[in-house]
């Protein structure tokens, strides 16, 4: 996944905020788009998840994919309350978005994967994933949210996402050995 394509998730990465600031105002983003991207990327992470639950016979695997289904389902719903609260109404970034692209392009190398194959491939995506997530989000997203409880949504799941790709790496070592 490229770290251009905007994910809402929250990085711990402090950035300067004018020159990214700039280019997320530029890419058309505002709190409406950002919340619906945030509830994308959540229900993205979600699905590959599940499909992890059904394919995958290793124990690795499948805990870690439980987790992400867990922890993206609270945060989803999180993003969804706030949303609701603050009578936002969710403007999606249409059809041609890269992460909608980057979503469908794993969801069918996966659907075609089997066995040690597919949990590699789940797990090297997760772990990209993470990260691109974490790039994008310090560079592009952070800069652009203007409403302080969507902020504060955003720093108080930032150490999720961290520990996410961690526990990814930790799997995709041992899926290594």
């Amino acid at each position: 996944m490229k770290t251009s394509t905007v994910l809402l998730l929250l990085a711990t990465v402090t950035v300067p905020l004018a020159a990214p600031a700039a280019h997320a105002q530029a890419a058309g983003l505002d709190d409406p788009t950002i919340v619906a991207i945030f509830d994308a990327a959540n229900s993205w992470d979600i699905e590959t998840s599940q499909l992890a639950l059904k394919k995958s016979r290793n124990p690795e695997v499948r805990r870690f994919a439980t987790m992400m289904v867990n922890d993206h389902r609270a945060v989803r719903q999180m993003g969804r309350d706030l949303a609701h609260k603050l009578h936002v109404t969710p403007t999606p970034p249409g059809k041609d978005f890269a992460l909608a692209k980057d979503h469908a392009s794993i969801m069918k190398t996966l659907r075609g994967a089997k066995g040690h194959a597919f949990d590699h491939a789940y797990i090297d995506h997760e772990v990209t994933y993470h990260q691109a997530v974490i790039d994008a989000v310090s560079t592009q997203l952070l800069p652009a949210t203007k409403n302080a409880e969507v902020r504060a949504l955003e720093e108080k799941v930032a150490p999720n996402f961290q520990a996410h790709l961690a526990a990814g790496k930790a799997v995709q070592q041992k899926l290594a050995k």
